[in-house]
């Protein structure tokens, strides 16, 4: 192999170690942390508190301006009896009942986050599988979750890959 053949190899392989390595950087950084989640949800509950609840549903799923959303974390609201209030990533999902909503491994995902929340008041739920909206992939997800206004709970999930 002569030399030049050999310095452009070696420079290829150099580009490619770069761009893979920026690449694994940038998913790293990609997705929320257990820390930022329950940050979220606690300034989620403090503007229920200070701006009522229609009016921080209303944040939580129109996101203006990105409040209330970063990355692959997103807050949704349920009341106890499983009714979506608020939901950052399918506002869709407003005005429905999904309590009986399982998992593919049948875990019962709003049913048991409502239950953590009547039970401990806050903390986590989880891991179940949900689909992560940035990757479009279903992912296992953990859920910090607060006692919100009245009967409700304010979640915020974290995905942590396949």
């Amino acid at each position: 192999m002569n030399k030049r053949l050999k310095i452009c190899l070696a420079s290829a392989l150099f580009a490619g170690v770069q761009v893979f390595s920026a690449t694994a950087t940038l998913a790293a950084g990609a997705r929320g942390t257990e820390a930022e989640a329950q940050e979220m949800v606690k300034k989620a509950v403090a503007l229920i508190k200070s701006a009522g609840p229609e009016s921080a549903y209303k944040t939580f799923t129109d996101h203006p301006s990105g409040a209330f959303q970063d990355r692959d974390l997103y807050v949704f609201v349920y009341d106890f009896q499983g009714n979506c209030l608020a939901q950052g990533a399918n506002p869709k999902m407003v005005g429905k009942n999904l309590i009986d909503l399982k998992d593919m491994d049948g875990n019962h995902i709003i049913k048991g986050q409502i239950d953590l929340v009547k039970t401990k008041k806050a903390g986590w739920y989880g891991p179940y599988k949900f689909t992560n909206p940035v990757t479009k992939t279903v992912e296992t997800k953990r859920a910090y979750c607060e006692q919100g206004a009245g009967e409700t709970d304010v979640c915020v999930g974290v995905y942590m890959g396949k």
